[in-house]
């Protein structure tokens, strides 16, 4: 069995600290200012839904998934980039993707829906789904590290 292992020399708290903030921040603000959850998979999720065209609701949608996109193009304005390195093939990614997307309609959540707004407010429901796909990560990469 393997330890974990911190690679200090990558280890970034203050970096992850402050990140984190600005996600709560920006959570809160959009619950305090507009009512509504910052779950990323019901945001995007309602760009391409039928019946989530009301006046306004569109535009709100499509800034906020822009700003995701945009977000580490303006960070490389200020810092560089962490280098990513995929350590999977692209179709073990396409379907890693397609699991965490079924996974999400099944809870009718993502971790940003339940794990960060969900669970701030207190939500059984969030407490479960959390539960839940955090049970099943850790079992899958139990299973993909130690018995595949």
């Amino acid at each position: 069995m393997q330890l974990v292992q911190i690679d200090f020399a990558n280890f970034t708290p203050l970096a992850s600290l402050l990140g984190g903030a600005l996600i709560g921040l920006s959570a809160g603000l959009l619950i305090l200012l507009s009512g509504r959850i910052a779950g990323i998979a019901g945001i995007i999720g309602g760009l391409f839904s039928g019946g989530s065209w009301a006046k306004g609701d569109k535009s709100w949608r499509i800034l906020f998934a822009l700003g995701l996109l945009l977000a580490p193009a303006l960070w490389s304005l200020f810092a560089p980039l962490p280098a990513l390195t995929m350590v999977t093939s692209p179709v073990g990614l396409i379907i890693a993707g397609l699991l965490v997307g079924i996974g999400t309609r099944y809870a009718n959540g993502c971790t940003s829906g339940h794990g960060i707004c969900g669970l701030s407010r207190l939500s059984l429901r969030s407490l479960s789904a959390v539960i839940s796909f955090m049970a099943a990560g850790f079992v899958t990469v139990f299973i993909i590290k130690h018995l595949l």
